[in-house]
C-alpha cells in the first residue's frame, strides 16, 4: 500500500488562539516562536502555500529583556517620502511609546516575503501589558524556557 501525501486547504483548517507571555524573554525568542506559529510549522499538516497556522496574542511585550547595548544601538526608520523627514527611534524610545510596533516588527521580519505572510499577520495581536480581550477562546498558552 502506497503512502500519498495530503495537502490541505483553505477551507479544512482549524485555527486557533495561541497565547504567548513575553514578560522576561527576549524579543527574537518571542517572535521567533510567534512566526513558527503563524506559518504552522508547528503542525504536522503543514502546507508552504496555505495560510494554515493558528492566530497569536502575544501580551506583556513592554516587559521584554533587552540584553547588551541593543536598547541604545538598534534603530528604526520611518520616513513619510518627503526630503529631510526620516525620524530615527531606538529600541529604548520604542519600547517606552510603542512596544506593541518593536514586537510585530520582529515577527514580520521572520515571516516569509509574500503575500501570504500579510494574511498571517492578520492573525497577530500584541499587547503591551496583560491585558486582552477575554472573550477571545485560548486553545493553548506557550510557556517559553528562561534559557538563553
Amino acid at each position: 500500500m502506497m503512502k500519498v501525501t495530503r495537502f490541505l486547504k483553505q477551507g479544512e483548517i482549524d485555527k486557533k488562539w495561541v497565547l504567548i507571555n513575553a514578560q522576561g524573554h527576549s524579543i527574537g525568542k518571542v517572535a521567533a516562536e510567534a512566526s513558527r506559529i503563524l506559518q504552522g510549522k508547528n503542525k504536522p499538516t503543514y502546507t508552504p502555500n496555505v495560510n494554515m497556522g493558528d492566530n497569536v496574542i502575544i501580551i506583556n511585550a513592554g516587559k521584554v529583556k533587552i540584553t547588551g547595548r541593543k536598547a541604545d544601538q538598534k534603530n528604526y526608520y520611518r520616513h513619510s517620502g518627503y526630503v529631510g523627514n526620516m525620524k530615527v527611534f531606538t529600541l529604548r524610545e520604542m519600547l517606552v511609546n510603542r512596544p506593541e510596533y518593536a514586537m510585530q516588527h520582529a515577527v514580520r521580519l521572520m515571516l516569509p516575503k509574500n503575500r501570504i505572510a500579510s494574511r498571517m499577520l492578520k492573525g497577530l495581536r500584541i499587547y503591551s501589558d496583560d491585558n486582552y480581550p477575554k472573550a477571545i477562546q485560548i486553545g493553548k498558552v506557550i510557556e517559553l524556557d528562561k534559557e538563553g
